[in-house]
């Protein structure tokens, strides 16, 4: 299951809220997190590294806080995503990791790292300003196959 972490889902909140209240200065890690219910010494540390990955400005004083670092329609999804959790994966295996004992014969590492690409192309795709703007966020077609699964059932 592709899952973003809890750091991830602070993030996008917390860039959420800058872009949408950036017109009135700098918010501080304390007041967002208030504002979100998230401890506030997880959410400065996330805003941290959202300032060391270039993504948050941060400035210091009585007048301090987080402002974005660009304009919200020039940050994807994917550049927070990959700032918090670092490069997107849906295997356990990678590109410069050849230790599993199945490397050479696995047959769906190579269709899953162009599904991982999809994945990261649809992220890059969607910008903070349309997050921002959620009734403008694309929807993604759906194909389903003419194949029904078999019900579940409990035993």
């Amino acid at each position: 299951m592709l899952r973003l972490s809890k750091k991830t889902d602070y993030a996008l909140m917390a860039m959420k809220h800058l872009a949408l209240h950036g017109d009135r200065g700098a918010s501080s890690a304390r007041e967002i997190a208030e504002q979100y219910d998230i401890p506030a010494e997880l959410m400065a540390k996330v805003l941290q590294r959202l300032v060391r990955r270039g993504l948050l400005l941060s400035h210091q004083g009585t007048r301090g806080g987080y402002q974005l670092a660009r304009p919200a329609t020039l940050m994807s999804v994917a550049d927070v995503i990959q700032a918090v959790d670092g490069p997107l994966t849906v295997t356990a295996c990678s590109t410069d990791d050849h230790a599993c004992d199945q490397y050479t014969k696995c047959s769906v590492r190579d269709p899953l790292w162009r599904i991982k690409d999809r994945i990261l192309t649809a992220l890059a795709a969607c910008t903070l300003a349309e997050i921002v703007d959620d009734t403008s966020v694309p929807t993604i077609p759906v194909t389903l196959s003419r194949r029904t699964p078999a019900p579940v059932t409990e035993r």
